[in-house]
């Protein structure tokens, strides 16, 4: 059965998704929040946790956490309807204006276009969803097959304390949140912003913690957020219900709103790259990188203020920067080149998997800057001699219909990377990797020393940006 097919069957056998309820309490140890999704007899029921910190105020008033977390549940949910892709979404706790509907319609499909497209799905932004308030009354459940039910006691809403806020003002804390992946990017965005800025991490790995060690800072100086899928997910998944990628930058987006809060910290700065509006598919707004984009950022930023409050500046730092100026700077910051990690793939067992576009991409627009020694001691190996990633090395410099399905950079940022890597390391044509035999790059080539206009950086941060490019651009400009 082709998920075509799969896809239309599950929309006529599960026609609607609810979400039901949230609920979120404050104990000793932090702040436990509960979402109810179902799905007719399946409920989801995912979690997250933020750990207590001295400088985080859980007190807060019941009317902001009710739509901070009320609106992290709308994020949320996509991740559980594309299994059945449900042609109706019933809202039944908080409350939508048909704007906020508008705004959460188009997120969910651009960021599930990759999702359709790697499905093989046809599915029209008019008609992939309808997302609407509705009274949800008392859902029975029943059986449901092969898919185990687990008791999952009251999931109704219940009455809160409504705790006055008292004012902490913002004594001893810091101007920006800065979320860490433990990538290239999100480091140079934290030794911008250095002695200014609280890291934040979701579900910490070895390359998170590691790169804050590096920093030298301490866990305990991080806002942590650890986010549980529903093992029932996983279970649906592995029968052959629909699985795919889902827009995680709009999920982060949103609990870092709830973080501001906690933190009493306004900015939220973000290291999206100016590469992340570029689409995945040649002639199609297929974008892996979606919530990564302007245009969402845009969005996300009108949506706040007018929905939430005003007060939240979330922007991505580095968006007037292109990739290839990303690792121009990261080259600097040698600190962090033994623990910094961005393959998905090895994610788990924090390591270069040098099997994968990501390893490969991360490997090229870093080659102009770092020695091929260097960089073959962080990778384990020069990727550029690696003839079995012939098929990725096409995708990445543009000689492929699609670019990889990951965070990576422009085909024009990639080969002015090796255009800059082959003049710098391997000007005779004896001497140069696999890869790069019978390779010719072509203009137009990508500058080191010109920042983007189109972003939402605050001036003085913008300053010290072009400041720290015009001091390096030269040096290897003129290599």
């Amino acid at each position: 059965m082709s998920n075509q097919t799969k896809y239309e069957t599950f929309r006529q056998t599960y026609p609607e998704f609810v979400y039901e309820s949230y609920r979120y309490d404050v104990q000793p140890d932090g702040l436990h929040i509960v979402f109810n999704f179902r799905i007719s007899e399946y409920l989801f029921q995912p979690t997250a946790f933020i750990p207590a910190r001295p400088f985080l105020k859980f007190e807060q008033p019941k009317e902001i956490m009710d739509r901070l977390v009320f609106n992290i549940g709308m994020i949320e949910l996509v991740s559980y309807w594309k299994c059945a892709c449900p042609p109706k979404v019933s809202v039944c706790c908080g409350t939508l204006s048909d704007e906020q509907i508008r705004f959460w319609e188009k997120t969910y499909f651009n960021g599930l276009g990759e999702f359709f497209y790697t499905n093989g799905i046809s599915a029209g932004p008019d008609d992939f969803m309808d997302v609407s308030m509705r009274e949800c009354g008392n859902v029975g459940m029943r059986e449901c097959g092969n898919v185990g039910m687990r008791e999952c006691g009251n999931v109704g809403m219940r009455e809160y304390v409504n705790v006055s806020m008292r004012e902490c003002g913002n004594e001893g804390m810091r101007e920006y949140i800065v979320p860490i992946g433990g990538g290239k990017d999100s480091v140079v965005s934290l030794s911008l912003l250095k002695g200014e800025s609280t890291p934040l991490i979701m579900n910490p790995r070895g390359a998170t913690i590691g790169c804050i060690e590096a920093a030298g800072l301490s866990m305990d100086d991080v806002i942590v957020i650890h986010r549980s899928i529903d093992p029932l997910l996983l279970e649906l998944n592995s029968c052959e219900f629909l699985n795919g990628h889902t827009p995680f930058s709009a999920m982060l987006a949103f609990y870092c709103l709830l973080a501001s809060q906690l933190s009493g910290i306004s900015n939220i700065a973000l290291s999206n790259e100016g590469s992340a509006n570029e689409s995945t598919v040649i002639g199609m707004a297929v974008n892996h990188q979606y919530s990564k984009s302007l245009e969402f950022e845009d969005d996300f930023r009108a949506y706040v203020r007018e929905s939430l409050s005003p007060s939240y500046n979330y922007f991505s730092l580095l968006r007037p920067l292109s990739e290839l100026q990303i690792a121009m700077l990261f080259s600097r910051l040698d600190q962090y080149h033994g623990v910094f990690r961005s393959c998905n793939v090895g994610s788990k067992q924090d390591v270069w998997c040098g099997h994968c576009a990501k390893c490969l991409f991360a490997y090229i627009i870093l080659s102009p800057f770092i020695s091929p020694e260097r960089l073959t001691a962080i990778f384990g190996k020069n990727m550029l001699n690696d003839d079995s990633m012939r098929h990725e090395f096409l995708q990445l410099t543009g000689e492929a219909e699609t670019k990889p399905f990951e965070c990576v950079g422009t085909v024009n940022e990639v080969v002015t990377a090796l255009a800059m890597t082959i003049d710098r390391w391997y000007p005779d044509t004896s001497t140069r990797p696999w890869l790069l035999e019978g390779f010719t790059p072509h203009p137009p080539y990508v500058p080191l020393d010109t920042l983007s206009s189109d972003h939402n950086v605050p001036p003085e941060l913008l300053k010290r940006l072009s400041e720290w490019v015009s001091i390096l651009a030269p040096f290897f400009t003129n290599c």
